[in-house]
């Protein structure tokens, strides 16, 4: 099985969450992120994983989503 490009593009904005604290989230601005950034984001929030479609906080599931796409980047060797 392999990823699409859709989720790669989700995983990454997953990657962009700081997991040390639930009272930061992030901010995808319209005029200066990526139509990429943008439409993953808002996949992230149709499926429930943040509170805002332009980011916002990790909800419980986005929470263990993130908490695993970071840990498989560790064990692989990336960021």
């Amino acid at each position: 099985m392999s990823l699409s490009p859709n989720q790669v593009e989700e995983i990454d904005i997953l990657l962009l969450f700081d997991l040390s604290s639930n009272q930061q989230g992030i901010k995808v601005h319209t005029h200066t992120a990526s139509d990429t950034d943008i439409a993953a984001t808002k996949r992230l929030f149709d499926k429930d994983l943040v509170t805002q479609a332009d980011g916002g906080y990790l909800t419980t599931v986005g929470q263990h989503a993130a908490e695993h796409a970071q840990a498989l980047t560790t064990i692989l060797g990336g960021k």
